[in-house]
């Protein structure tokens, strides 16, 4: 076979087997463009206020609001200002540090835009409070209560998440009157403890106290990564809520009245408990109290227990003691001992 007929055969050859061969190789192709279709991962929208990694860097206080920051800080002030004309704020130096370092670690680790001012008021009822524009308060009765740091911390957190997220002002937005009636977020509700009523001399409607439950539950989601960035057991919040629940047990109506504005107590213990166990990596080590907090509490149960013993019956207060033999009967006006000392005063008299 000559040169020319085997190259004819070969092209001949080549060109029948080609189109299989390009066929096989687009079908290749899209057989891996399938693969790697199928393999790739779906995109999947994280809600960013449910992930801690993202505090500092997410807007949670977006939303329909008509007040500005400024503005939002303005009406904070001149309401704590009220507060601050009518309730006891506790002027004791290493209480006031204390709440306040608590207060700003957690701060540092939220998603607030603003300074928070935080004071503590002398009131046995276990609350806390939080104004718009980052002013902050904590009664004495709510750390009396609390078992230690990481409770008082989740409490705290809950307050400081309402600040961040404007919850103050997004709700006047949708309608409240903005006046020192509606714009408190209180932790449980109720204005006795503060004794703002009763110093104002005004019936203030329980039904300007009632606040969005969905702003409630917003804030216990975010108080809660708050107090783990902080490095608190998340723990500490449930078992705070656990111990009311079982207060309101021995005491039937002592708490719940606080809570028309809150959900219920059971509802925000399943849903923490649900926040922690989805949300919140487990860590090998958690903060769950300081010999700094068993100080103040010391301090506050004693301020306290005088603050009951009243003047009259404080053992540190001024006393006139008798000179020596001066005896204790009774004296008349003349300066002559009563025959009996048990006789009452009587008048006598003129001649």
């Amino acid at each position: 076979m000559n040169s020319r007929i085997l190259a004819a055969i070969l092209a001949l050859a080549v060109a029948s087997l080609a189109p299989p061969l390009r066929a096989q190789q687009t079908s290749e192709q899209s057989n891996d463009q399938k693969s790697a279709q199928t393999q790739k991962p779906k995109k999947v929208i994280k809600d960013k206020k449910k992930d801690p990694d993202a505090i500092g860097e997410r807007d949670v206080g977006k939303g329909l609001n008509w007040y500005s920051i400024e503005k939002e800080i303005a009406m904070g002030k001149s309401f704590a200002m009220e507060i601050e004309r009518m309730a006891k704020i506790v002027d004791d130096p290493i209480i006031a540090e204390y709440v306040n370092r608590v207060g700003q670690n957690l701060v540092r680790n939220s998603d607030c835009k603003v300074p928070v001012t935080i004071k503590v008021i002398d009131t046995e009822e276990p609350n806390a409070m939080a104004l718009p524009g980052g002013f902050f308060y904590v009664n004495t009765g709510l750390i009396t209560l609390a078992e230690n740091e990481a409770e008082l911390a989740g409490v705290m957190g809950h307050e400081i998440a309402h600040i961040a997220a404007r919850h103050g002002t997004r709700q006047a937005t949708r309608g409240n009157i903005a006046n020192l009636a509606t714009i408190p977020l209180i932790f449980m509700g109720g204005w006795t403890g503060f004794g703002i009523r009763q110093a104002a001399s005004v019936a203030i409607p329980l039904s300007f106290l009632s606040f969005s439950r969905g702003f409630e539950r917003e804030a216990d989601l975010l108080g809660l990564q708050y107090m783990y960035k902080a490095g608190y057991d998340p723990n500490g919040f449930v078992d705070f809520f656990e111990r009311l629940e079982s207060l309101e047990k021995r005491k039937p109506g002592t708490i719940s009245k606080a809570f028309r504005s809150h959900p219920p107590t059971a509802d925000r213990i399943e849903a923490a408990q649900k926040n922690i166990s989805e949300l919140l990596r487990e860590r090998p080590e958690y903060v769950i109290t300081t010999s700094e907090f068993e100080e103040v509490k010391e301090r506050i149960i004693a301020m306290s227990n005088r603050r009951k013993l009243g003047p009259s019956d404080d053992p540190n207060r001024p006393r006139l003691k008798r000179a020596p033999g001066a005896g204790t009967e009774p004296i008349e006006g003349d300066g002559k001992k009563t025959e009996d000392p048990d006789e009452r005063p009587t008048l006598k008299r003129r001649n």
